[in-house]
Parts: structure tokens; sequence; C-alpha cells
């Protein structure tokens, strides 16, 4: 069998995020969002994680905010960008997401702020934090979903085959959230959840939302993108499209990131389980007092 095509540049990648290392805390404001998120969703959590990763680290701020935690110790940052995992706080790891070295049952917590969706095999990846994971050992997860920068894609589609006669992929194809929880179950978790959250940013106008990706090194790196420079003229329509059909009243444009969050464990017995089927001992009609009818 072939190898399947890879969707990201995972090198172009890399170096998109190491060259906006210097300035990565003046465009963080999602990750900032995320990190809070976790923290908010650990702290309730009536247990302590002796052994955490921060998969996908960027610059460490989901980590940092989790090693503040009184039940959380220090996660060990991994990130593929070195210049940005030099930031990170505490024990430092580099490699790729998808090529976990952790050994098996090793970690109590594996915590990961919006990079999961920049893996090819996502699949392949959460088999291995579960794998990583102890029994009862906690994935808490935020990554981008299919509606983030759903505008953005929509006016660089309508300009390229305006001038172009044909488009080409430019904003990533971000997983939608009724599939992760799927996904979870076939990674071999359990109690799996997902939720997703809408959040609009609005900006100047079009070029400050793409000079803010810019900014997160998150610019197109998909493998199919067009290899040649874009044009000035082409650049423009897109822009203007953008401002045309999403503009706002006050001239603002509105950017939407979508983020769905993970919450799932490794299998463990002291976990509860489901009832089988039929082993019910009262009829739901006399437990919420209303008469039952047939359908």
């Amino acid at each position: 069998m072939s190898e399947p095509h890879p969707i990201f540049d995972s090198a172009l990648l890399t170096t998109r995020r190491n060259r906006a290392a210097p300035n990565a805390g003046a465009h963080d404001f999602l990750l900032a969002r995320v990190a809070d998120d976790l923290a908010e969703r650990l702290a309730i959590v009536r247990r302590d994680f002796s052994s955490a990763v921060d998969l996908g680290s960027h610059h460490g701020v989901v980590g940092r905010r989790i090693g503040d935690l009184p039940n959380v110790a220090q996660p060990v940052s991994f990130d593929p960008a070195e210049r940005l995992l030099a930031q990170a706080p505490g024990p430092r790891v580099l490699g790729p997401l998808d090529a976990l070295p952790f050994e098996p049952e090793s970690l109590d917590l594996v915590v990961s702020g919006l990079s999961l969706h920049l893996v090819d095999d996502l699949p392949g990846t959460l088999i291995q934090i579960r794998q990583a994971l102890k029994p009862d050992g906690l994935l808490l997860a935020a990554l981008l979903g299919g509606r983030t920068l759903q505008e953005l894609r929509a006016a660089w589609l309508m300009a390229e085959d305006e001038m172009l006669g044909g488009a080409s992929p430019r904003v990533a194809p971000f997983a939608d959230v009724r599939d992760l929880g799927g996904l979870l179950q076939r990674a071999g978790f359990a109690l799996p959840v997902a939720d997703s959250d809408t959040v609009t940013v609005t900006y100047a106008d079009p070029l400050a939302l793409m000079r803010d990706i810019k900014g997160m090194g998150a610019s197109n790196m998909l493998a199919e993108r067009r290899r040649v420079p874009v044009t000035r003229g082409l650049l423009m329509r897109a822009a203007a499209i953008y401002a045309e059909r999403f503009g706002l009243a006050d001239g603002r444009i509105p950017a939407t990131f979508e983020i769905l969050t993970l919450t799932a464990w490794a299998p463990h017995a002291s976990q509860q389980k489901p009832l089988k089927p039929g082993s019910a001992q009262a009829r739901l009609a006399d437990v919420l007092g209303v008469p039952e009818r047939k359908l």
C-alpha cells in the first residue's frame, strides 16, 4: 500500500512557527483564552497529576497556566519548533507531534492547546496519547474546528475563481465536533466528551487578520497549496470580497474561530460504565411522573 498523502507541509509549518517565535506573545490571544479554559476545567478535577505533558506547547502559554494549579505538576513542554520551545517553561522535549517519545502508561495528564488540528494523522496521535497515559489518566485538548476562518476561506475561493479560473486550498480542513467523540472512542479512550465554543474577533480590515495569522505562524502550510507567490491584485481582490460580503456596519470585519475541547480518560476499572440495554428496573414514564404513550 502507498503512503497516505500528507495534508500539511510539516517542515514549512515548523519554519513559520520558528520565524514567528520572537513576537509570539503579540498574537497569542486565542491561546491565552484556551489556557484559561483548560485551567478552569482542571481546577475542578479532584485528583493530583504528578506527571504531565503540554503537547504542542508553542511558547508556553498553556504550560505556565496549567503549572500554576496546585493539583498539577509543571508539565513537560513538547513542540516541534525549537525557537518557540525555548520560551516554554519546565523540562522541554523537541519532536514531531505525531511521533511521541513517552513510555507506555507513564503520564497522568496530557494537555494540548491549538496544536492537534495540525497533525496529518489525528487518530494515530490520539492512540499514542492514550498509550502514554496511565490508567485513569486524562487528555484535555483544544483544537480549531471546521467553522474557523470560514469568512476568509470563502473570500479566497471567490477571488481565485474569479481571477485564476480555479481555487487552491488556503485554509486547513479542520475537524467537526461530531467526529471527534468517535475518534476518541476509536483510540481507546473512556468517557469521551467533545464540546464547541465559537469566538468571533473583529479586525480593522482583512489584511490585519492575515497579518495576525502570519504572526501566529499559521499562514498557509497545506501540502496542496499553490506554489507561486500571491499577486498583489489577487490579495486585494480577496480583501475586497471579504469586506463586501462580511463587513460590519462600523467598517470592521469579523473572523470566526471555532474552538473544540476534548476531554477523555484512559480506561480504568473504577470508571463508571453504561448499563446493559434492557437492564432498567423502572420505566422512565414512572420516574418522570408522566403518562406513557405509544409513538
